[in-house]
């Protein structure tokens, strides 16, 4: 996968919007005005920033040497994944999926049928 796959991946769910409110080089993703994943485009190789439920994040760092914990992140929600070709794009759909599903779950539901 790489950055136009992901970024096509993530404006493809409804209600996502990017932006770059740190810099001009690091996308951020979110639904209902909160983040569910940052990319860097100038990462070589390109990492993720996404988040996880607890114990599904130490599994993934546990089971996979390319997931760490989220790079300038809380550690215990977030997972850096590095992309060296060694996770399947179907179970990084996967990963970005459940991120933003955990935070749509945060919004409340008003809001959440505007968006979906």
């Amino acid at each position: 996968m790489d950055l136009n796959e992901l970024r096509h991946y993530c404006l493809s769910k409804p209600g996502v919007e990017e932006c770059f409110p740190f810099d001009e080089v690091t996308h951020v993703f979110k639904v209902g005005g909160k983040m569910f994943l940052l990319v860097g485009s100038d990462e070589v190789p390109l990492t993720m920033n996404v988040k996880a439920d607890p114990e599904q994040a130490i599994e993934q760092r546990e089971r996979y040497p390319t997931v760490t914990p989220g790079y300038h992140m809380n550690k215990e929600h977030w997972n850096t994944v590095t992309f060296d070709g060694s996770i399947r794009t179907s179970l990084i759909k996967q990963w970005i999926d459940d991120s933003y599903d955990l935070v749509l779950a945060s919004i409340p539901k008003a809001k959440r049928k505007v968006l979906t």
